[in-house]
């Protein structure tokens, strides 16, 4: 079994600077480093590229130095982009201030990535096998909600729907909640945001409310270190991380993600892909970096 993954959230550019501390307000801090790397959506799309699952970028991208930066790294991943650029505005940025705790102090402004429409996908058909990524980033911007939620009921049932409905899923209007959580095949969150949708602070509480809710699919909660918790029908699995020196834990998540799609889409049953993914997340960690997933040999590797 060998499906595609098409990802329908929102590929971004960001601005990294590296500052002894936040300014106050109305001050100014001289950065003591900066980066400009690809981000958003990105990061989920090279992990799960790079364990050899085919990926389709389906959403909207700008014209400008951003875009240009955007679609750059997208090719040199081989990840195949869908739509035509739009001839304004240019791809969105993330400015991202890290102070000298490696707290992360993030300013979003919002560019083409936020203009997606229902005529952009109206001819996508992803085949049975295939898997369909959302995030709730997205589902922020009006316009790509409308579109998103226009594809829900044209998905093939033998479509699997992930939903990943990030740190601002208490903003995103309720009845887009309830819509993903009727349809969705995978709910998968940090215990923070399974916390933030359920009132309960046991992430396995948080599973077992947020499965209840659902109307086909199962739900992944990431715990950090110690793995992810599956929660199937009835059934709640704990499947233990690894424990490594991290360097960053910036984008471990979208690491787990990535990796977890990958091995459903090639086959693994859930329990099997939950466990390659929390290698991937572990030695994601133990680099800088935000897109910093394994391709598929070393993580082969660190498994064996």
């Amino acid at each position: 079994m060998s499906g595609r993954l098409w990802h329908l959230g929102n590929v971004v550019v960001d601005l990294v600077l590296d500052v002894p501390a936040l300014p106050e307000r109305g001050g100014d801090v001289l950065a003591t480093r900066t980066e400009h790397t690809p981000g958003g959506g990105f990061n989920v799309m090279a992990a799960a590229v790079r364990q050899g699952l085919p990926v389709t970028y389906a959403g909207a991208h700008g014209t400008g130095p951003f875009g240009d930066r955007a679609r750059a790294a997208l090719r040199s991943e081989g990840i195949h982009v869908l739509l035509a650029p739009r001839p304004q505005p240019d791809t969105g940025f993330v400015v991202c201030l890290v102070d000298a705790d490696g707290e992360r102090t993030f300013v979003t402004s919002p560019g083409a990535e936020a203009t997606l429409t229902p005529t952009d996908l109206v001819e996508l058909r992803p085949s049975a096998g295939d898997l369909v990524y959302v995030t709730g980033y997205s589902l922020l911007h009006d316009s790509n909600r409308t579109a998103l939620l226009d594809l829900l009921p044209r998905l093939d049932p033998a479509v699997t729907l992930v939903t990943d409905p990030g740190p601002l899923v208490h903003e995103i209007p309720a009845e887009a909640v309830e819509l993903l959580l009727a349809r969705s095949d995978w709910w998968s969150c940090n215990a923070r945001e399974a916390a933030l949708l359920t009132g309960m602070d046991d992430p396995a509480e948080a599973a077992r409310v947020l499965q209840s809710r659902l109307g086909r699919g199962s739900v992944l909660v990431r715990t950090g270190p110690d793995g992810c918790l599956l929660r199937q029908g009835e059934c709640l699995v704990a499947v233990p991380g690894f424990a490594v020196d991290a360097v960053d834990l910036n984008g471990a998540g979208d690491a787990h993600t990535g990796v977890f799609m990958a091995a459903l889409g090639q086959g693994l049953d859930p329990v099997a892909a939950a466990h390659r993914a929390n290698a991937g997340a572990a030695l994601a960690v133990t680099a800088s970096g935000p897109a910093t997933a394994p391709d598929a040999a070393r993580l082969d590797a660190f498994l064996n």
